[in-house]
């Protein structure tokens, strides 16, 4: 990945932005989103299964599952999963769930285990999911072990970020992300450590949430006091990319402009200048939002809970910050965080609201939103129109706009 070239590209992004009365000559219009996508129970039943069930989502970092036989249970697809240390730096995942008569083979959320072992009759798993033992084999007629193993899930690595893909036919994580994985290189994913994660609730379907932190056309109004003091939405250069990846760096108002909620913190030296420098955010399809930086990386991931509700896990990582307790400015730096993130979701539940009654006919976007329309469309291949037994699908208009 040539970042010298990538930052070129987007200083002059930002100026062409910057000068334009209109969208570029050929940006077609965009086609009304059904506002039925959002509300309608058959539609996110196909959703739930097509989409969340079948694409790589962020489950966790390699500091929660630090030795071998350690091991976090994961449920955000709701479906139980176990995630294990198994030893030499790999980590496996596996249904938590026992071959017998479906019981846990773990009960605590996390902890550190040399077998797997069912409490309900005692069957055992080695940390690779072998079925190793069970009690009275003598009374099970012709029962194979072999084919009785934990039945594993995808599961993939990005340095010390775990993915899981219920799709037992995932193409590996690295192919699915593309030129994404390229730029987070840069970030040294490898020597990341964790710092704190926590989740937010929200009343209201997800998409409605996401589709906030895929523009900046809103800053203006909820982020006066806060984000809207120091970027200049104007100057927005956006990358849409295959499989519904995307990235939107807006400007700072000041090119010398610092966090000082970052002060003192450890820099990453390999940071390219855009995301050293600049207001970077990049879009993980279809859940994960973040906007890195050399001092410290947040991941946004973004959960339904049902048809209206969501939540988003926010998990903070660092450099490696050397011996000793982590440093106390990382606490002033979450909590300003938070208070952006308040901003982010107060109207969410009156949106959602707003967009189940029969005066929404649909989202209707503009060419600063074209992030949002691109997730639209990566939704609908990852559905497949056939499969509607309703018609709610969007035109593919943007693929000519989608660098390859």
């Amino acid at each position: 990945m040539d970042f010298n070239e990538d930052t070129k590209r987007v200083l002059k992004g930002f100026e062409e932005e910057r000068s334009r009365t209109g969208p570029p000559e050929g940006f077609p219009k965009f086609p009304v989103i059904p506002g039925e996508r959002y509300t309608d129970s058959k539609f996110l039943e196909l959703e739930t299964k097509n989409l969340w069930q079948k694409s790589w989502v962020y489950a966790c970092h390699k500091d929660e599952l630090p030795e071998k036989g350690s091991y976090f249970v994961w449920d955000k697809l709701q479906v139980p999963i176990v995630i294990v240390n198994s030893g030499d730096d790999n980590i496996k995942a596996y249904y938590n769930t026992c071959r017998h008569r479906g019981a846990p083979v773990v009960t605590e959320k996390t902890g550190k285990a040399r077998l797997l072992v069912c409490t309900y009759h005692g069957w055992s798993y080695d940390l690779d999911g072998n079925l190793i033992n069970l009690r009275d084999p003598r009374d099970f007629v012709d029962l194979d072990k072999s084919c009785q193993n934990l039945i594993e899930v995808s599961c993939d690595c990005l340095g010390n970020w775990i993915f899981i893909n219920l799709d037992p036919d995932a193409e590996p994580l690295k192919d699915y992300l593309g030129i994404l994985g390229e730029h987070m290189q840069q970030f040294q994913p490898e020597k990341l450590r964790h710092v704190h994660s926590k989740s937010y609730a929200v009343n209201s379907n997800v998409k409605v949430l996401l589709d906030a932190f895929l523009e900046v056309y809103h800053v203006p109004s909820i982020h006066q006091k806060t984000v809207s003091r120091f970027i200049d939405i104007d100057g927005t250069y956006i990358n849409l990319w295959p499989n519904g990846h995307s990235r939107m760096v807006t400007p700072h108002r000041d090119p010398d402009w610092k966090d000082p909620g970052a002060d003192g913190l450890t820099e990453i030296e390999t940071v390219s200048e855009i995301p050293k420098h600049q207001n970077a955010s990049y879009s993980f399809f279809p859940n994960l939002v973040t906007p890195p930086s050399a001092t410290g990386i947040p991941f946004l991931a973004f959960w339904p809970t049902s048809d209206d509700t969501c939540e988003i896990d926010v998990h903070w990582f660092s450099p490696d910050w050397g011996d000793g307790d982590l440093p106390k400015v990382w606490e002033r730096r979450i909590e300003n965080f938070e208070n952006i993130l308040f901003e982010d979701t107060q109207f969410a539940p009156a949106i959602q609201e707003s967009v189940s009654s029969p005066g929404f006919k649909g989202v209707l976007l503009n060419y600063q939103e074209r992030r949002i329309y691109h997730w639209h469309e990566e939704l609908d291949k990852k559905i497949g129109h056939n499969k509607m037994s309703q018609d709610y699908s969007i035109p593919r208009v943007l693929e000519p706009f989608v660098e390859k």
